[in-house]
């Protein structure tokens, strides 16, 4: 689903129904998307935990979440206005963030430690492949209420299958039920190095097709839409084996030196969009993002894992997606500062600049990891 939404159709959409201020009105529903994220995730993440606590699964947040975000998901798809298109997605991303959060702290409730990098890498690789399937179907499925009915049914299938298998399982010891969430050193800076390297990501991403526009001339909206969405599905899936790749090194390696390798990658490929002129060196950079990113991830969570407390991994999950839902605020509202600053509101230049602060950011947010010593993520 966010594959579609977040890499094409948001984008897309606001083309649509606001073809004159595109890009100033994607920033502006794009951060406000997130800053609603943002609160929601934190004030589950405590509910979540306490239900843990009791015994949960925290299968009940999957299903509010599941089912509430494909009800706004059918409404994104069909909206007739760019009100009624902010509404919706307001509203599925509050809906969403309802299950993120919990979601994400299934590894840890469920695999034990010595396994957490593996289970790490097929999360990542999963998640690359629902990016796919997303972005390939905003890109060729033209028909907008079909597209959203679809996507809408797959989240359902896929709640309740996650949902069914999870009640089958046991639970881990989480340790002192009642551990606070506390705010370590550590913890400060694996969100800070994470959240600039996610400022990088939403600035690659949400910028991408206007850059498919401008440099790559795919000037109709259908045409750059597709474009879009083949570059987005090479992205993910070269992006799921470089998870694979990851899997075993993030259990036996330094996993500051497999999430350095991984985000090296990915400044390399921002560098040869910078460069780019034709679509050839745009798909060869679009492959190098792609396996540095799915490297990336894996090591990302399993230091995570390692980071958060046991006892409060829904809390602290929710605080660290923070470093990505903050990102969604920042690289939209940074990048048109900038852009307005040098007076580029259109045009190859200005796209270009993005993807410069994208590089920028990225390089940052792997040199603010290394603050993080090896104790502290328990090699």
């Amino acid at each position: 689903m966010w594959g579609a939404v977040l890499g094409i159709s948001l984008q897309a959409r606001t083309i649509e129904l606001a073809p004159a201020s595109a890009v100033i009105a994607y920033g502006r529903l794009a951060t406000a998307g997130a800053a609603v994220a943002a609160i929601v995730q934190i004030l589950i993440g405590f509910w979540s935990d306490a239900r843990r606590r009791r015994g949960s699964r925290r299968i009940e947040f999957y299903a509010i979440g599941g089912i509430a975000g494909a009800a706004a998901l059918v409404s994104f798809y069909d909206a007739r206005t760019l009100t009624a298109l902010a509404i919706s997605f307001v509203a599925l991303q509050a809906a969403l963030n309802v299950a993120i959060g919990p979601f994400q702290a299934i590894i840890p409730d469920f695999v034990e430690r010595n396994r957490i990098g593996v289970a790490s890498s097929w999360m990542a690789a999963l998640q690359s492949a629902g990016n796919a399937v997303g972005a390939l179907a905003a890109a060729f499925v033209n028909n907008a209420r079909a597209l959203g009915s679809a996507l809408s049914a797959l989240l359902l299938v896929t709640c309740a299958v996650t949902s069914g298998h999870a009640r089958q399982l046991s639970l881990c010891d989480s340790g002192d039920a009642r551990q606070p969430l506390r705010v370590t050193r550590p913890f400060v800076d694996l969100f800070i190095s994470r959240a600039l390297i996610y400022v990088g990501f939403y600035t690659l991403l949400g910028y991408l097709l206007f850059y498919v526009e401008a440099v790559l001339g795919a000037t109709a909206l259908t045409d750059a839409r597709r474009l879009t969405g083949i570059l987005i599905v090479s992205f993910t899936l070269i992006g799921a084996a470089g998870a694979a790749l990851a899997a075993r090194p993030s259990d036996r390696l330094d996993k500051r030196l497999v999430a350095t390798a991984g985000a090296a990658g990915f400044i390399i490929a921002l560098g040869l969009f910078i460069g780019a002129q034709g679509i050839g060196v745009a798909v060869a950079a679009t492959l190098v993002a792609g396996l540095g990113w799915g490297i990336f991830l894996v090591a990302d969570w399993a230091i995570a894992c390692r980071v958060l407390p046991p006892g409060a991994m829904a809390r602290g999950m929710g605080i660290w997606n923070l470093a990505v839902v903050l990102p969604q605020i920042v690289a939209p509202a940074l990048t048109t500062a900038v852009l307005e600053h040098l007076k580029l509101g259109t045009g190859s230049q200005a796209t270009r600049v993005a993807f410069g602060l994208a590089l920028g950011e990225t390089l940052g947010g792997i040199a603010w990891l290394w603050r993080l010593s090896r104790c502290a993520i328990g090699e």
